[in-house]
């Protein structure tokens, strides 16, 4: 019953009063779902938010929750919710600063906008989890002044702080300036050298594989340069000497930099990893003469990668497409290429190369309708789900090429109710196909009938508004609770079967006037 009660809590016909006798029953899953409702009155989320209080913050990010309807004594949580959304007076702050409850100062350390005592406070916190969630977000005059803090874990924060310092970063990066910290996250729990085993057995252990120290702090010194070379306000001068650093991680977190010179990227290109030669494949630091490089790469995750690059050529591209299994992305090239390179790589010779403009979903008319004379399937099963194809174009698709292009053919917004039908019958039936119909704004309740009849699409159908009413109500008794939930969810229940769900509505007490 539970779930049915999920279901109908994300109801968007579901009637005002039945809206309150759910939330005099909401537990938290019942709670969220209420949370997002867009009909859902100042009254009612503040009768949830005292019923459910996990429930603030989803009305709060809605905006439906104001400081007037919170007292920060009584719900604490929910005037944290609002200062997470920058709403809130800051005696707020100042209250929840003082809260005894560590997760509560710990939350608020990541509000924005504290006033600057409070950040005071927070910085000094005797937990070190609530200075390191400060240090994640502090300005730079407090990011600044977490360097130097004694446990490395807040170094590593202020570390990944885009609002740190450059030249802060670059001492945590290299060490130099600042005294060698005191504490981490290994000596924290263990006595000293210790290494933590790769298959720790423990179920309450939050430490990563591998992480040491024998004093010095090592594992935790390599997380705090880890997280600076990743900050794109570290300098670039600080973080280039890393390429040629004999840890993998380092290097692999100055791959991504934009700001990296030739050189570095050079030197980056032949790394032994391939996943950082990747991640450097997709960086806007690398010139043609590199992209043609790594084009030819042995791994096919490099050249994959490659093909996301914003500025490759689109010969390169033309390459990689015949070469690398790019998978059915828009690529970014492809998105931007001017109308006389869309021309060019619509009347390719090659069809892998035709396939690529073919993703595009704002192409002239011309060039839609040429592609959607393709001979090759991929090409059409690329094309198919662009706007503005007709009826005759899509069923001609589907007549010479089959399965090959049902599901793209059911992807289009504007395939017809009847055409929708007609890809259900096909035998055998393509599960594909059958799930792009089951959550098509166009489909009937025909075509829906036959979706209901495979176990994957079955959940999505049953939430379709074209389902019949009498379709709804039987499937709130299907033995998967997807089925019934999303039932239950269904604009097509009627009103007076979401009243009987929730049951005769209480009357007054017995001998009451």
């Amino acid at each position: 019953m539970h779930h049915i009660l999920c279901g109908l809590a994300a109801n968007p016909a579901l009637p005002s009063e039945t809206v309150d006798r759910l939330t005099a029953v909401a537990d938290d899953d019942i709670a969220f779902h209420l949370a997002g409702r867009a009909d859902l009155s100042r009254a009612q989320a503040a009768a949830l938010v005292a019923r459910v209080r996990g429930s603030a913050a989803r009305l709060a990010a809605e905006g439906r929750l104001t400081a007037a309807d919170i007292d920060p004594r009584t719900r604490p949580d929910a005037a944290l919710a609002l200062l997470d959304e920058g709403i809130g007076p800051p005696e707020w702050a100042r209250l929840l600063a003082t809260d005894p409850a560590g997760e509560r100062r710990e939350k608020l350390a990541a509000c924005p906008g504290l006033p600057s005592d409070v950040v005071e406070r927070l910085a000094a916190d005797p937990e070190v989890r609530v200075v390191v969630e400060l240090a994640l977000w502090a300005p730079a005059n407090t990011a600044a002044g977490l360097a130097t803090h004694p446990h490395a874990e807040v170094r590593r924060a202020v570390a990944a702080n885009e609002s740190t310092p450059p030249a802060t970063l670059a001492a945590l990066l290299t060490g130099v300036g600042l005294p060698a910290p005191r504490h981490c996250a290994v000596c924290d729990q263990h006595e000293t050298p210790f290494v933590h085993a790769p298959q720790c057995p423990r179920p309450d252990c939050h430490l990563p594989p591998g992480a040491s120290c024998d004093g010095s702090h090592a594992s935790a010194v390599h997380h705090i340069r880890e997280a600076a070379l990743r900050n794109p306000t570290t300098p670039t001068e600080a973080a280039a000497p890393f390429a040629d650093h004999p840890s993998a991680l380092l290097r692999w977190a100055l791959a991504g930099r934009p700001d990296l010179p030739p050189k570095v990227c050079a030197s980056l290109a032949e790394d032994p990893v391939p996943g950082i030669r990747a991640d450097l494949a997709e960086n806007p630091a690398i010139d043609d003469a590199l992209i043609r490089v790594l084009a030819d790469d042995r791994d096919p995750a490099v050249r994959r990668a490659l093909a996301q690059h914003p500025r490759v050529p689109l010969d390169v591209l033309a390459h990689l497409a015949r070469t690398t299994r790019i998978g059915p992305t828009l690529l970014p090239r492809i998105a931007t290429a001017s109308p006389a390179e869309t021309e060019q790589l619509a009347t390719s010779p090659d069809p892998s190369t035709r396939m690529l403009v073919a993703r595009r979903r704002d192409l002239p008319a011309h060039v839609r309708d040429r592609l959607a004379d393709d001979p090759d399937a991929k090409v059409l099963k690329s094309i198919a789900p662009h706007p503005g194809l007709t009826e005759q174009q899509l069923r001609t698709m589907v007549a010479r090429h089959g399965a090959r292009v049902l599901t793209a053919v059911a992807a289009n917004p504007g395939t017809p109710p009847a055409l929708l039908e007609d890809l259900t019958r096909h035998r055998p039936p393509v599960r594909k196909v059958l799930r792009e119909v089951a959550r098509h704004p166009r489909a009937t309740a025909t075509a829906l009938l036959a979706c209901l009849a495979d176990d994957q699409s079955r959940p999505i159908a049953a939430a379709h508004p074209s389902l019949p009413p009498p379709v709804v109500l039987h499937l709130l008794n299907d033995p998967n609770h997807q089925v019934a939930e999303a039932a239950a969810a269904n604009p097509s229940l009627p009103p007076a079967a979401m009243s009987h769900i929730m049951g005769p509505v209480p009357g007054p007490p017995t001998g009451a006037p």
